[in-house]
C-alpha cells in the first residue's frame, strides 16, 4: 500500500464488477435492491450542463418559452414512454446509465425534486457555463441578451452547499457520507465556447481556455474539501462536429473542414486544447490529493469515432444530421426546433448520433456510458489494490 490511498472493501469492488457486467453484457436494468446492497456508492451528486441535466432546465427557464420545448414530445420518447422529463434527449443520458449500472436510482434534479436527496442530487442545468455569466455579458444595456443566465458551476456548487446540512451535520459525518458518494463534475465548456463562437475570434476564445480549466479544477477541489473521495471529471465533445456550430459557420471555406469527418477544424482545436489542459489539471489534483480517486472520462474520441465510423454503432452514414429538428442543413433550424409542431423526428432515433442539435441520442449516450462505467469500476479496483 502506498500514497495513503483510501482502500475500498474488496466485496464492494467485486459487487461493482458484477453490476457492471450485468449492465454491459445483458443491457439490463440494475436498480434492483439485491445489486444495490453491495454497490460501492450510496449516492451520486452531479454538476454540469444539458449533457447531465435531468430536469432542472424547465424550472430555471420556465419564463422563457424557447426552452420549454424539452417538456414536449418527442423528448423522452425512447425510455420514458413519450413523457418529457426535462432531459435534452429522446431518453436517458450518460448519468442515467451510470446510476443504473451502479445499482442506484436515477439522479433527481435538485430544483424540481420534492423527495429525499439521500441517494444523490443533480445540480446540472442546460445552457450552464463553467465561467460565471458576467464574463459573457458586454454591458447591461436595456434589451441586451440575458444569456447565459447565472447557472454556472459556481452557482451549482452553492446549491450543493445549501443542500449539505440536510444530508449530514458534523464534519466527520459529512466526510463519511460524501466519501461513499460518486461526484460528477461536468461536462463544462460546450456552452462557454458556443456563446463565444461568432462573437469572439478563435484567438480570443483560446485565451480564456486556461481560466475555464482553472474554474473546473477549483470546483472539483471544492467538493473534495467537503469529503468527496471519488470524482468523475469529463472532457468535452468535439464541438466542431456539433450541427449548431456547423450552422454558425456555414460560410466557412472547404479548407476549414476536416475531410475525414466533415467537422470544423478550429473549434475542435480549441476543444483539444481544453481537454489537454483539463487532463493536466486533473494530474495536479491527483498529486495534491493522493487519497482521492479523480477519474477523467472522454467524450471527444467517442463522438469523433461515431462520426468517422457510424456503421460500427449502427448509426446512419450521415452522422452529422440530427434526428429531431426543422428543414435545413443537418436537419437543424434555429426557427423550428425539436418540440415545435412543425419539427419532424427521424423514424428510429437509435440510428442517429445527434438528437436535437448538440445533444446526443440515448443510443450514443449508452455507448459512451459503457466506457465510463468500465473506467469507474477499473479505477475503484486499482484503488482497492494499491
Amino acid at each position: 500500500m502506498g500514497g495513503g490511498r483510501r482502500l475500498v472493501p474488496a466485496a464492494s469492488v467485486a459487487a461493482a464488477l458484477v453490476v457492471a457486467a450485468v449492465f454491459l453484457s445483458a443491457e439490463a436494468e440494475t436498480t434492483a435492491s439485491s445489486l444495490r446492497a453491495g454497490a460501492p456508492f450510496d449516492s451520486i451528486f452531479a454538476f454540469g450542463d444539458s449533457f447531465t441535466d435531468t430536469g432542472n432546465n424547465p424550472v430555471v427557464f420556465g419564463w422563457y418559452n424557447i426552452f420549454d420545448v424539452v417538456m414536449r414530445p418527442p423528448y423522452g420518447m425512447t425510455f420514458f414512454g413519450g413523457r418529457p422529463t426535462g432531459r435534452n434527449c429522446n431518453g436517458r443520458l450518460v448519468i442515467d446509465f451510470i446510476a443504473q449500472g451502479l445499482g442506484l436510482p436515477l439522479v433527481p434534479p435538485y430544483l424540481s425534486h420534492k423527495g429525499s436527496f439521500r441517494q444523490g442530487a443533480n445540480f446540472a442545468v442546460g445552457s450552464a457555463t463553467g465561467l460565471n455569466s458576467s464574463f459573457f455579458h458586454i454591458g447591461d444595456a436595456p434589451g441586451a441578451n440575458p444569456f447565459p443566465l447565472n447557472i454556472s458551476l459556481e452557482v451549482q456548487l452553492g446549491w450543493f452547499e445549501e443542500l449539505k446540512p440536510s444530508l449530514c451535520k458534523t464534519d466527520q459525518e459529512c466526510k463519511e457520507f460524501f466519501g461513499k458518494s460518486l461526484f460528477i463534475v461536468g461536462e463544462f465548456g460546450i456552452n462557454d465556447y458556443q456563446y463565444s463562437f461568432g462573437k469572439k475570434s478563435f484567438q480570443e476564445i483560446r485565451a480564456f481556455v486556461p481560466d475555464l480549466i482553472q474554474t473546473i479544477s477549483r470546483g472539483a477541489e471544492r467538493v473534495i474539501e467537503h469529503g468527496a473521495k471519488t470524482l468523475v471529471v469529463p472532457g468535452m465533445i468535439p464541438s466542431g462536429c456539433a450541427p449548431p456550430v456547423l450552422v454558425t459557420f456555414a460560410d466557412a471555406d472547404a479548407s476549414e473542414y476536416d475531410a475525414t469527418t466533415g467537422c470544423l477544424k478550429e473549434p475542435n482545436e480549441i476543444v483539444m486544447l481544453h481537454n489537454s489542459l483539463l487532463r493536466e489539471a486533473i494530474e495536479k489534483l491527483r498529486a495534491k490529493h493522493p487519497d482521492v480517486t479523480i477519474i477523467h472520462t472522454d467524450l471527444f474520441n467517442h463522438v469523433t469515432e461515431m462520426v468517422k465510423s457510424p456503421e460500427k454503432f449502427w448509426f446512419k452514414k450521415d452522422a452529422l444530421t440530427i434526428c429531431c429538428g426543422g428543414p435545413g442543413r443537418y436537419h437543424y433550424n434555429l426557427s423550428i426546433v425539436c418540440g415545435d409542431k412543425a419539427a419532424t423526428t427521424c423514424e428510429d432515433p437509435s440510428t442517429r448520433l445527434f438528437w436535437d442539435g448538440v445533444h446526443l441520442t440515448e443510443a450514443a449516450y449508452h455507448f459512451i456510458a459503457k466506457d465510463w462505467l468500465n473506467t469507474i469500476v477499473s479505477s475503484l479496483s486499482a484503488r482497492a489494490s494499491s
